[in-house]
């Protein structure tokens, strides 16, 4: 290699290198942003006696629910109990691995814990947050207006952000996200938000 040869390469490499840099702040500045946006959505002051609940689904294994579904259930459940007029949508299909759907999962646990199961509707055919919003939707009482979307501090921004796209004036009640599922949960919500806003804002 002459020496001509050699600075250019030295000089594409401090080019690269520096992209690189770039690139690494410019990722963790939308980190940072994403962060907020889940924490003032989990942040807030959940308003009481809401005339109806939607309990979005997550993983059964077999018919248990998973330690961050769980949370939600009891997140909902402890709302209800405080809130006896408030009717609850169940929401969530069957799927892989899963011996009962996502709706029935969570009406046995509120049966569990003491929830009249008269105030529980399902909604069992839904298979992702779009579809937990857009088939709950059909199952709200026509003179309900004030609702909650229930669902881990994680997963609440964009489940709030889908159900507004849908017309539903509604807001949160945050179930906490168990300490071991954190890292896997935020990383992945951080995608399916970025995945979202394409939708939204390009596709």
């Amino acid at each position: 290699m002459t020496l001509g040869n050699g600075l250019e390469w030295m000089k594409k490499k401090k080019r690269i290198g520096s992209i690189f840099r770039i690139l690494v702040i410019l990722g963790l500045i939308y980190a940072g942003f994403l962060q907020y946006k889940i924490s003032q959505s989990s942040n807030v002051d959940t308003p009481k006696n809401a005339d109806y609940l939607i309990v979005l689904g997550a993983r059964v294994k077999g018919t248990v629910p998973t330690l961050a579904f769980a949370s939600r259930i009891n997140a909902a459940a402890k709302y209800a109990l405080e809130n006896q007029d408030t009717i609850i949508i169940a929401s969530g299909g069957k799927g892989s691995g899963e011996e009962i759907s996502e709706a029935e999962s969570i009406k046995r646990e509120l049966v569990k814990q003491g929830i009249n199961e008269s105030m529980i509707m399902l909604e069992d055919r839904s298979t992702d947050t779009y579809e937990n919003i857009h088939f709950s939707k059909k199952l709200i009482p026509r003179e309900a207006k004030s609702g909650l979307v229930v669902t881990n501090t994680f997963h609440l921004y964009r489940a709030l952000s889908i159900a507004r796209d849908q017309g539903l004036d509604v807001q949160g009640l945050p179930a906490k996200t168990p300490l071991k599922a954190v890292i896997k949960s935020y990383t992945r919500e951080y995608l399916a938000i970025t995945k979202f806003y394409l939708k939204r804002y390009i596709l």
